[in-house]
């Protein structure tokens, strides 16, 4: 099927379009297979060039003689295009809605984009488990990289190559993978060199209503400590889940079978009910009735900042084990794409400065999130505002990213990159012309060559044009380990991207370049140019 037969009407003219913060501005409407473009009658001037996977609703009403469609993008922006005559307005809302509601996902516009300053292999190469397996050997020689999982012949959400105990060797690993939940067995995540302790992640083991055993697995993990040190296994799940999970064949370690090995019920939310918070949250960001008591009610029935308080506290919870107690860690849930991530993630965030920096950040997004197996097509296929019945979606990888923003607020030194960095990742996790989020694994990926296809998104944030303007100019190096607060007090709502359409950011981006200027002329002052210690000379020789 060719893209071309869901357009009803490809062009309409006269059509007014209004946006957030811009003035109303009339012209010509295209409807392409990827974009919704609008050129001005002055100048043809490019005045929209939105990617229809962006768009998470539109609503229809009538106005007269014409049709109004709102169209609501899931970077959370709401516009609106008043066009003349019904019948033009139903063929355009239809068309939107076929081409924005597209699963196939080689028919998607990374497939088709090619900008000329960027090209194909670009990017793909600059985060692999082997650079990781470098960077780790410096440092310990107990593990090793397996090519087991080699064409995803032992788990599909893996990537071909992982970190493994140097004491396992594959055929054990295969068993161990069969006692775990999608073949997801414990893999290496981070190596804390100040207590040489690790983190790990994997999913819940098959125990099952019986209590199956395996000994492989218990052999994997009593491995993994160290003689006379203990280790903790962080559950995500209630204990009720936990248990409720045995009965359909899943379950969790037990304490006779696995040696000093202490068992933590830490529970955080998924699925619909992440779903339905933010849902929630935008509801209340875009309310209108100037009512202080409406609008803290409606943040407080969201229970978003709830959640970024709870993954925070478990994270923090993770790091303290391996750099205050001395323990390793072994993180899961049932499947270990989700919360599990998120956790792992965290912790590196608060232990390690390199994952401070910009290339350390994209390192751990590609090797926690990308290669770990997150469903990034199934979780980010809605954001808040579309009408369709919730399937798989949640924004787990947003709470993610808001919490690293919390911590960024109470660490504004300490981190390399800035809220735009953030909030770039979270409109491409949601709709990109790039395919670094494309799919849903690695083994999907592959399958659809989407590293030899598509252009990576690292690329252009990478290109020193672009990554300038996510440099935070108040970064310095700091090589401690940071403890975000979760007070109730620390925690806020992200205005720079929640309130973003609501509220311009004018004053504030002000204020960022006389920060960047005050900053600037800092620096020359400590390192003058040549010019400039001459004039300096020529000043002090002249009083």
């Amino acid at each position: 099927m060719e893209l071309s037969e869901l357009i009803e009407t490809s062009k309409v003219d006269h059509v007014l379009l209004s946006r957030p913060f811009l003035q109303p501005v009339k012209g010509t409407l295209c409807v392409t297979s990827h974009h919704l473009l609008l050129s001005s009658r002055a100048g043809d001037k490019e005045e929209l060039w939105l990617l229809i996977r962006n768009i998470d609703a539109i609503e229809k009403r009538l106005a007269g003689s014409s049709g109004i469609i709102t169209i609501k993008c899931k970077d959370l922006c709401v516009m609106s295009l008043e066009i003349p005559g019904m019948e033009e307005c139903l063929n355009i809302a239809k068309s939107i809605e076929a081409l924005s509601s597209l699963e196939t996902t080689s028919h998607m516009y990374p497939f088709f984009y090619r900008p000329k300053q960027l090209n194909l292999l670009e990017g793909w190469d600059l985060f692999t488990p082997e650079e990781q397996f470098t960077k780790l050997s410096i440092h310990t020689d107990n593990w090793r990289l397996s090519y087991v999982n080699k064409e995803f012949a032992v788990c599909t959400t893996y990537p071909d190559a992982v970190i493994v105990h140097k004491c396992i060797d594959d055929a054990a690993i295969k068993t161990v993978a069969g006692f775990r939940q999608g073949g997801r067995f414990p893999v290496f995540s981070y190596y804390h060199k100040k207590t040489k302790m690790v983190i790990m992640r994997s999913s819940q083991p098959l125990t099952g209503a019986n209590g199956k055993r395996c000994k492989e697995d218990e052999q994997f993990l009593a491995a993994v400590l160290q003689p006379d040190k203990k280790g903790f296994i962080i559950d995500t799940r209630s204990i009720q889940a936990a248990h409720q999970a045995k009965v359909k064949g899943g379950g969790f370690e037990s304490k006779t079978n696995y040696h000093n090995w202490k068992r933590l019920h830490r529970p955080i939310e998924r699925g619909r009910v992440l779903q339905e918070s933010l849902i929630k949250l935008i509801d209340a960001c875009n309310d209108q009735s100037n009512s202080i008591d409406r609008w803290l009610s409606k943040l407080e029935t969201s229970k978003w900042l709830t959640h970024l308080k709870t993954v925070l506290t478990i994270a923090c919870m993770a790091a303290q084990c391996v750099d205050r107690e001395g323990a390793s860690v072994l993180i899961h849930g049932s499947e270990g794409r989700d919360t599990t991530l998120q956790l792992t993630s965290l912790a590196q965030i608060i232990l390690d400065p390199d994952c401070r920096t910009i290339s350390g950040f994209q390192a751990l997004i590609e090797r926690e999130w990308l290669q770990a197996g997150h469903p990034f097509q199934i979780r980010c296929a809605s954001s808040a505002y579309s009408h369709a019945k919730l399937k798989q979606e949640a924004p787990i990888f947003l709470i993610f990213l808001d919490c690293c923003w919390q911590m960024s607020c109470q660490f504004p030194c300490s981190f390399q990159f800035n809220e735009q960095f953030l909030i770039t990742l979270f409109e491409h996790a949601y709709a990109s012309c790039f395919g670094t989020f494309l799919c849903n694994n690695e083994k999907e990926r592959f399958t659809l060559n989407v590293k030899e296809q598509t252009i990576s998104i690292w690329a252009r944030m990478n290109s020193p044009s672009e990554q300038k303007q996510y440099v935070n100019p108040l970064y310095e190096r700091n090589n401690f380990t940071i403890w975000p607060s979760v007070a109730p007090q620390s925690l806020q709502l992200w205005q720079g991207l929640f309130l973003r359409w609501i509220r311009t950011p004018e004053h504030q981006n002000e204020a960022w370049e006389q920060i960047k200027h005050i900053i600037e002329l800092s620096r020359r002052k400590a390192n003058p140019s040549s010019t400039e210690l001459s004039v300096l000379k020529e000043d002090y020789a002249a009083n």
